[in-house]
C-alpha cells in the first residue's frame, strides 16, 4: 500500500498535533472536553490543509467513540439517513459514547441535506463535527449553526510548517532511509501556501525525484521541480486566497482591467460566485463607504442575485459590480473608524454609560436619574444640541475622520457647522 506522505504522518494523538495550542493545549477547550469525555457537536473553521480531518480522527480515537466519515462533495441526503441509522442501531442515545458523525465541507451541503442532520444532532444520535473552509455563519443553517460549537483553526506559521518537513524526516519509516539536509525552505512553505497536506506531498515528490539516498534541499532545487506548480487555480488552496487577494486589491486600486481579469481567472478555475460576491460587499464598505454609499447597496443586489442565478449567467452581474466598485471614489474612514473605537474600547475597558444617556423603563430607574439631562435633538433647531454622548473619560475623542471625496466633505461641514471646534473637524 503506497500512502501518501502526509497520511503516513498524519498524528493519531493530541500531543503530536502541531499548532492550535488555543484548542489542543494542556488547557485548550477541546482538551478539556475529550478529558471529560464529553464531547460537543462541532464546527472546525479554518483554511486548506490545516488539521480538521485529522482533529476529528483524534477526538474520536482518544474518547473511543465509533468514527462515521462523509464527504459533501459526493454524499447525499440518503448517505446521511444511512449512518445516522447505523448509529442510532449502535446503541448509546444520550450517552458520552454515542458515535461521531464527520462531514468533510459541510459548507457544500445543500439546506435539505443539513436539516437531515438536525434531528439526529438535537437527539444525540451523533455527534456532528464538520469542517468547512467558508465561515459557518454564512454556509451552515442557523438552526443547525446553534447546535454546534464553532471553533476557528488559525493558519500554520513557517515554524509550524518546519517542524512538520522536519517530523517527516525523523520519524517516516520511508524517508528515515534516506539521509536528508534541509537547507532552505522557503520555496517549498510557498508553494504549499501554508497548507501542511500540499507541503508533505511537495516535499515527497521532491524527495522520490532523487536516485540518490544523500539529498540536499534549497529552494532553487524546489522552485526548478515545482516551478509550473502555481499556473494552475486551486479553489481549496493557495491560489484560492492569493487570486481573491489580487481581485480585492486591483479593485481598490480602481483598476477594473485587472479586476475583470483575477474575476475570471476565479470563475474559470469554477470558485464559488457567492464567496466572490461577500468579499465585494466587504470591499464596498471597507474601501469605499460614505465616499459612495450606493456601492455597498450594489455589491448586497449583487450577493442576492447570484445566489438566485446561478452559474454561467452569475459572471455577467460579478463583473458590472467590479467594475462599478473599481470606477467608485474610495475611502476607508468608515474601516478606519471602527478600528479606532476598538482599540480605544480595549485601552479603556467597560466604561460606564453616562446617566443621561441611559434607559429608564421603571420609576427606581428614574430615581436613579436614569435618563435626567437628556436632550431630545429634535426639540432643538436643526435637530441638534450640543451634548456630550462620550463617558467622561474619553469625551471629546474623535474616531471618525471624513475622507477627501465630495459626499465625505459635506459631512465634515456638517459636523464641523455643528460640533465647532470640539472635534476638531
Amino acid at each position: 500500500m503506497n500512502e501518501p506522505l502526509a497520511e503516513r504522518l498524519r498524528p493519531k494523538k493530541l500531543e503530536d498535533y502541531i499548532s492550535q495550542s488555543h484548542l489542543v493545549g494542556n488547557e485548550g477547550v477541546l482538551t478539556q472536553h475529550i478529558k471529560k469525555g464529553l464531547i460537543p457537536s462541532i464546527i472546525f473553521w479554518g483554511p486548506p490543509g490545516i488539521g480538521k480531518t485529522t482533529l476529528a480522527n483524534i477526538i474520536a480515537l482518544t474518547s473511543e467513540r465509533p468514527f462515521y466519515s462523509l464527504s459533501a462533495i459526493n454524499s447525499g441526503v440518503k448517505d446521511v439517513r444511512d449512518i445516522i441509522n447505523k448509529a442510532k442501531q449502535s446503541g448509546g442515545l444520550f450517552t458520552a459514547k454515542n458515535p461521531i458523525l464527520f462531514i468533510d465541507e459541510i459548507h457544500r451541503f445543500s439546506k435539505s441535506q443539513q436539516d437531515s442532520l438536525l434531528q439526529a444532532v438535537e437527539k444525540g444520535w451523533v455527534t456532528l463535527i464538520g469542517a468547512t473552509t467558508e465561515n459557518p455563519s454564512f454556509e451552515v443553517i442557523s438552526a443547525l449553526l446553534s447546535r454546534c460549537q464553532v471553533y476557528t483553526l488559525n493558519s500554520f506559521n513557517k515554524n509550524d510548517l518546519e517542524s512538520l518537513l522536519n517530523r517527516a524526516i525523523i520519524k517516516d519509516e520511508k524517508l528515515k532511509l534516506k539521509s536528508i539536509k534541509l537547507e532552505q525552505t522557503n520555496a517549498l512553505i510557498r508553494y504549499s501556501g501554508g497548507d501542511a497536506r500540499k507541503l508533505l506531498n511537495i516535499f515527497e515528490l521532491i524527495i522520490d525525484s532523487f536516485d540518490s539516498k544523500e539529498i540536499i534541499i534549497n529552494d532553487e532545487i524546489v522552485s526548478s521541480m515545482i516551478q509550473n506548480n502555481a499556473i494552475h487555480y486551486d479553489k481549496s488552496g493557495d491560489q484560492h486566497y492569493d487570486i481573491i487577494s489580487a481581485f480585492i486589491k486591483s479593485i481598490r486600486g480602481s483598476d477594473p482591467n485587472a479586476a475583470v481579469y483575477w474575476l475570471a481567472r476565479m470563475i474559470q478555475g469554477g470558485e464559488d460566485v457567492k464567496f466572490i460576491a461577500r468579499r465585494l460587499i466587504i470591499l464596498a464598505s471597507e474601501d469605499i463607504g460614505n465616499a459612495n454609499p450606493t456601492a455597498l447597496v450594489m455589491a448586497n443586489n449583487t450577493f442576492q442575485a447570484v445566489s438566485v442565478i446561478g452559474n454561467p449567467e452569475s459572471r455577467i452581474i460579478l463583473s458590472q459590480c467590479a467594475i462599478y466598485l473599481a470606477c467608485s471614489v474610495k475611502s476607508n474612514s468608515s474601516y478606519n473608524a471602527i478600528n479606532k473605537a476598538q482599540k480605544n474600547v480595549e485601552e479603556t475597558g467597560n466604561t460606564s454609560v453616562p446617566l443621561e444617556l441611559r434607559n429608564a423603563p421603571t420609576k427606581l430607574m428614574k430615581e436613579l436619574g436614569y435618563g435626567e439631562n437628556y436632550k431630545y435633538a429634535h426639540n432643538f433647531n436643526n435637530n441638534f444640541t450640543n451634548q456630550e454622548f462620550l463617558p467622561d473619560n474619553i469625551k471629546g475623542t474623535k474616531f471618525y475622520e471624513p475622507g477627501n471625496n465630495s459626499r465625505e466633505n459635506v459631512q465634515r461641514d456638517f459636523l464641523k457647522n455643528n460640533w465647532k471646534d470640539k472635534y476638531g473637524y
